[in-house]
């Protein structure tokens, strides 16, 4: 049967974590590539889940996240680190990560952008600026100790480097 995605997800392989997940359900292996506990979650956490639902709060939050949580944090990064984020216009809620990774690379990468990222580099990384139409630049960090070399890394930005994609 013939592909019918876009052309360009041909240039993405499965992440990491899907790879290890089907071979942990197939060989009835313990899943070390991803956080799945094997117990539920605190029974206190369930219970205020399940309160916060009978009380109303069971539709789909604002996109950039529920006021309150976005002014803790606000004053959390501010005791913590004296940094001042004004919660309306500068704090954003995602459901993780990867989520927060695709937005950020999709904002600012255009057609033909260049990004460097490093290697080893998380698989998304790679899959976000080939599907916001960016070029990947990569720079292996060197055994043994990941440092890198800073002639090849020079050697990359040019006009078109649009980012550097910093993992740490």
């Amino acid at each position: 049967m013939k592909k019918k995605s876009a052309k360009r997800l041909n240039a993405i392989n499965d992440s990491i974590f899907a790879t290890m997940s089907k071979m942990a359900f197939e060989h009835n292996a313990v899943n070390l590539g991803q956080g799945f506990p094997d117990f539920d979650g605190p029974e206190w956490i369930r219970e205020a889940a399940y309160k916060a639902m009978r009380d109303g709060k069971n539709q789909y939050a604002p996109s950039p996240g529920i006021f309150s949580l976005r002014k803790n944090i606000s004053e959390i990064a501010e005791a913590n680190y004296g940094l001042t984020r004004d919660p309306e216009s500068e704090i954003t809620i995602f459901a993780g990560a990867t989520e927060a990774l695709y937005c950020a690379v999709t904002a600012f990468i255009d057609e033909g952008d260049e990004v460097i990222m490093f290697e080893p580099y998380y698989d998304a990384h790679q899959a976000d600026v080939i599907l916001a139409g960016g070029i990947p630049k990569y720079v292996t960090l060197l055994k043994p100790d990941f440092s890198i070399d800073f002639d090849d890394f020079k050697s990359l930005i040019n006009s078109k480097t649009k980012a550097i994609i910093l993992n740490s």
